[in-house]
């Protein structure tokens, strides 16, 4: 059994616990297939420091600074995207959403005291599974186009 996948074994050891009559010892769960588009969410731009200001006060040339709030409704959801060019913070202000990585899922409460960091590494997508909309606000560089 040693060669058997971890999905197979955990399916097969699920069948067996369910015949026998325990349940809830045992919980897999398959990773979706990534969105590849954006459903139900609403962005407004809180507000920017433009490119020229970046240059000024930090050196840095071709970007700009923006806040901004996302509303993601019930059962709404984010394409995946990565952040190799764009550093961000999310912080959860209403509600709790998904976020979805190549090796899992996590979720993120209101009220949690950290905020999501997006790195160099981050590629990632979010649910909204939901009854209530969610609400984000995010900080992130923007590429000046």
């Amino acid at each position: 059994m040693g060669s058997m996948k971890p999905a197979i074994l955990g399916s097969l050891l699920f069948a067996a616990g369910a015949l026998m009559g325990s349940f809830g010892v045992i919980a897999v769960t398959a990773q979706e297939t990534p969105p590849t588009e954006h459903k139900g969410i609403s962005v407004s731009k809180l507000g920017v420091v433009p490119e020229e200001s970046m240059k000024k006060q930090t050196g840095l040339e071709g970007y700009f600074l923006q806040l901004r709030l996302a509303t993601v409704a019930p059962g709404g959801q984010v394409a995946r995207h990565d952040h190799t060019t764009r550093p961000g913070l999310v912080y959860t202000l209403e509600g709790t959403w998904i976020e979805g990585r190549p090796e899992g899922e996590r979720e993120y409460p209101e009220g949690t005291e950290t905020a999501l960091v997006e790195d160099a590494e981050t590629d990632h997508w979010f649910y909204n599974r939901s009854d209530s909309p969610v609400k984000v606000l995010i900080c992130d560089l923007g590429l000046v186009e």
